[in-house]
């Protein structure tokens, strides 16, 4: 019987019928592992990297011009009724907690709902949370490589053609420029909780 060095641990987060899986596993090598409560497996550069979507403005952006500061990075829609929301607030008062203890972060949003989510709206929704939140959306197929880049999950519910809700994962993504994504927040993590993490982060760099 083969024996196992490493232990894996699975963490399920479910939203809405959905899950999304993070394993985790000891690195020695890793220069944030003190700010860290978990690791993916196989290291944190399997999560993250090129993106281009379109902006409130309606320019087209890629990655290297949204992560031009820390970055906490949520996949969501403008539509969902409760989740979204939530987890957008939450992320914006842990922007604001950082910025007062004189960290610059960014709150970013990206749209699993290309259909509704035009530039105007999911620029709108992120200026009604936080004036320095970003909103991103694009084509379905810009939209989807973001999500494969960032291993999220999305999925359309059968139904009505204009009310309808998307299944998604619930993940926040803490991505720094030059090293990428470093960590991951669940939904119940606390604002302060997120800002003391990140603050480990940044003092990392």
């Amino acid at each position: 019987m083969m024996r196992l060095y490493v232990i894996l641990a699975a963490l399920i987060i479910v939203a809405g019928g959905s899950a999304t899986w993070f394993l985790t596993m000891d690195r020695s090598d890793d220069r944030f592992a003190q700010c860290r409560a978990g690791q993916v497996a196989g290291g944190a550069s399997q999560i993250g990297g090129p993106f281009t979507l379109v902006n409130g403005s309606g320019e087209t952006v890629t990655d290297v011009d949204v992560i031009d500061q820390p970055a906490l990075i949520y996949f969501g829609y403008t539509f969902c009724p409760d989740v979204c929301p939530l987890d957008a607030v939450r992320n914006a008062a842990a922007v604001d907690t950082l910025e007062e203890r004189g960290v610059m972060a960014k709150p970013v949003f990206i749209s699993v709902d290309p259909d509704r989510d035009t530039p105007k709206v999911v620029g709108d929704f992120a200026a009604n949370i936080h004036p320095r939140m970003v909103g991103l959306t694009g084509t379905a197929e810009q939209v989807k490589a973001a999500s494969k880049a960032y291993r999220t999950f999305y999925q359309k519910q059968e139904g009505d053609e204009e009310y309808y809700l998307v299944d998604h994962s619930t993940f926040t993504y803490l991505t720094l420029p030059k090293y990428g994504f470093v960590e991951f927040f669940r939904r119940e993590t606390s604002p302060e909780a997120m800002a003391d993490r990140v603050e480990c982060f940044v003092d990392a760099m």
